[in-house]
């Protein structure tokens, strides 16, 4: 049964996963959009709209909080200040998925995730 169990394994071990989530945030926030399955689009958009929902406090407290989700201060310094104002007025929903297709070497579903434009 899986009762209470957040998430996707991903088929990896907590450590190899955790390290392929930050590593997925990390490129969203500083490119603005990445490409990927879309399983691993899904899970870290949930940790994303998470991260986003605290730095668009600004304070010193969201701060550490995003660090210690996201530990690189340059990156953690794009999302609160370039990022999260962009977001000010919204309620959540901060990124989008997109289907684009199927990998060709293993047929596998891709996705792009990217933040939503703030006009919008």
């Amino acid at each position: 049964m899986k009762h209470q169990k957040k998430g996707r394994g991903l088929s990896l071990p907590a450590d190899r996963r955790l390290a392929l989530v930050r590593n997925m945030m990390r490129s969203l926030v500083i490119h603005q959009a990445i490409t990927t399955t879309e399983a691993k689009a899904k899970e870290v958009q949930r940790h994303v709209e998470s991260l986003v929902t605290v730095a668009r406090r600004g304070t010193v407290h969201a701060r550490r909080v995003a660090l210690a989700a996201l530990p690189d201060s340059s990156v953690i310094n794009i999302l609160i200040h370039e990022v999260a104002p962009k977001f000010v007025d919204r309620p959540g929903g901060y990124t989008r998925i997109t289907r684009v297709g199927f990998r060709r070497g293993d047929g596998a579903q891709m996705a792009r995730l990217e933040f939503v434009d703030a006009e919008a």
